[in-house]
């Protein structure tokens, strides 16, 4: 973190800022957008460098677009992005290509304190694949770059690494936000305030394997529910029934369970579980975990288990959760997930949402502003927990490349 330098630390007056922000924003069929969470969090950022006279480019993506794809273009994410901005930048100035002799003039006579947005910058093919040239090319453009697209930040492309080193290391920072996002995030790694409580839910051990065995290096006590709950559940030899789970994890999730015990980290599997013959069922009922009928599956932690979960998060002074407790899009299966939620709002300690499941199901409960911390980066927050180093963090601490 110390080694990151702050976009309030760079020299931004009168120069040509590119900033790699992450609008990629979910839209309904006709494009509009249904939720503007990742355009205003970028906007402490953009707000700041409009205010020193900054001369403000950003790029982003939007989906995964093959080629020139006219329904993921930027333009409404451009007009609500005006929106947001008024009355203190007149305009968004919209380009629509990423790079070319239009976007340099667009560039090149933009005027202190002006904003500008790039095309979706993956109609750029070169952009996935991190290709040098057109990393030189939009580095070319600016005398500034910023990241605050802690989402992308474990990607290795274009505009989250290959462009930035080209810029001198006094040229080069994190936005408000990606700060934000390593600032929690390490909390969780090191010297953390205990007790500790990670509760990890979703679908796949094998997607989840890793963050769990780097986090119970520090853990109190690890918190294990939805659909992954089943493959340790079956690993420990209880009857799963139907219930979703990956037989060729079983050993993967029974050496967990050993390392853990041995290490006396805590580890807590649901002891009851909600059960309905299908996923399209209209209610469930709870059993305990060795009663899982052969013809049913489970699709939600049990009330008992809720409870138990709930208790342990309001006593912890640091939580992190990652997955859903169960199928929590379909209502008789949401409580477990819920009953998660409310407990992270209830912690008086720092409490961390990480995963667009977890997320949305703290939107949906209201409960965003009772969160010490909610990550806009799914996959990167994993991938940081897990100990991983992101490409978009590290390219901002690298050494200069010659342009």
């Amino acid at each position: 973190m110390s080694s990151l330098r702050k976009v309030s630390d760079l020299d931004v007056a009168g120069k040509r800022v590119f900033v790699r922000v992450d609008f990629n924003v979910p839209q309904d069929s006709r494009g509009a957008i249904t939720d503007d969470t990742r355009i205003r969090a970028a906007l402490p950022t953009i707000l700041h460098l409009v205010e020193q006279g900054a001369r403000v480019v950003l790029g982003s993506h939007l989906g995964r677009p093959k080629g020139k794809t006219p329904n993921l273009t930027m333009l409404p994410i451009g007009e609500r992005l005006a929106e947001l901005l008024a009355p203190k930048v007149a305009e968004i100035k919209l380009c629509d290509e990423v790079v070319g002799d239009g976007v340099r003039k667009v560039v090149m006579d933009l005027r202190n304190g002006e904003v500008a947005l790039l095309e979706n910058l993956r109609w750029e093919p070169g952009e996935e694949k991190n290709d040098e040239a057109l990393s030189k090319s939009l580095a070319a453009l600016f005398e500034v770059y910023v990241n605050d697209a802690f989402g992308t930040a474990h990607r290795a492309h274009c505009s989250t690494a290959g462009m930035a080193k080209y810029f001198p290391s006094d040229r080069r920072g994190a936005g408000f936000l990606l700060l934000r996002e390593v600032e929690f995030l390490s909390r969780l790694l090191h010297n953390v305030e205990r007790p500790y409580v990670v509760v990890v839910g979703g679908a796949k051990v094998s997607d989840k394997i890793s963050v769990l065995t780097n986090l119970a290096k520090v853990a109190s006590s690890v918190l294990i529910g939805g659909a992954m709950a089943n493959t340790f559940l079956a690993a420990q030899g209880k009857a799963m029934g139907k219930s979703k789970l990956e037989a060729d994890k079983l050993t993967v999730a029974k050496q967990f369970l050993e390392r853990c015990k041995k290490e006396q980290v805590e580890v807590i599997l649901p002891f009851d579980l909600v059960v309905a013959p299908t996923v399209d069922s209209t209610e469930g009922r709870a059993v305990e975990v060795d009663a899982v009928p052969a013809d049913e599956m489970a699709l939600d932690i049990g009330p008992a288990t809720a409870r138990e979960f709930a208790s342990r998060i309001k006593a912890a002074k640091t939580v992190f959760w990652n997955g859903p407790l169960g199928l929590f899009e379909k209502k008789p299966f949401s409580d477990g997930t819920f009953a998660v939620a409310r407990a992270m709002a209830a912690c008086e300690g720092t409490t961390v949402v990480g995963g667009g499941d977890s997320v949305a199901a703290v939107s949906e409960a209201g409960l965003d502003q009772n969160i010490t911390h909610v990550s806009t980066g799914g996959g990167a927050s994993l991938e940081f927990v897990e100990g991983q180093t992101l490409p978009g963090i590290a390219a901002l601490t690298e050494p200069e490349a010659a342009r």
